[in-house]
């Protein structure tokens, strides 16, 4: 193999790991804009989300997703990973969150499964739209 064949399949292998740090960077983008949006979305709800039996404000909600964010950052890869492991259930007693809507109790993770659904249809709708 010539000198010449090497540094051409050397910028083949450069060129194929800038792009795939390239997607990835997108997709983590992509996935943080994702949790932004959910936590917005908490942090601006007029509803009561429970935690170990105390209801808490949005805002207050909010924060605490996002300290558990934190903490978990180096496992949460998406907007479902943020969900699980970060807005489902309480790490010390296992209990699972909820909110209260004017008519249900419902688990915090559908309710943020459901807001999820609606940004991504907005942003694939915003999309197909330019």
């Amino acid at each position: 193999m010539t000198i010449r064949h090497i540094l051409l399949l050397a910028s083949i292998f450069a060129f194929a790991c800038m792009s795939t740090t390239a997607a990835e960077s997108a997709a983590q983008s992509e996935s943080a804009a994702a949790i932004e949006y959910l936590l917005d979305s908490v942090a601006a709800s007029d509803l009561k989300f429970m935690r170990n039996g105390k209801a808490h404000t949005g805002a207050e909600a909010a924060e605490h997703m996002r300290r558990k964010y934190k903490h978990f950052d180096d496992r949460i890869q998406s907007a479902d990973d943020f969900i699980d492991l970060a807005a489902t259930k309480s790490m010390l007693s296992g209990k699972k969150y909820t909110v209260r809507t004017a008519d249900v109790e419902m688990a915090t993770a559908d309710w943020l499964r459901a807001v999820l659904a609606d940004y991504s249809s907005d942003i694939n709708s915003s999309l197909e739209s330019t």
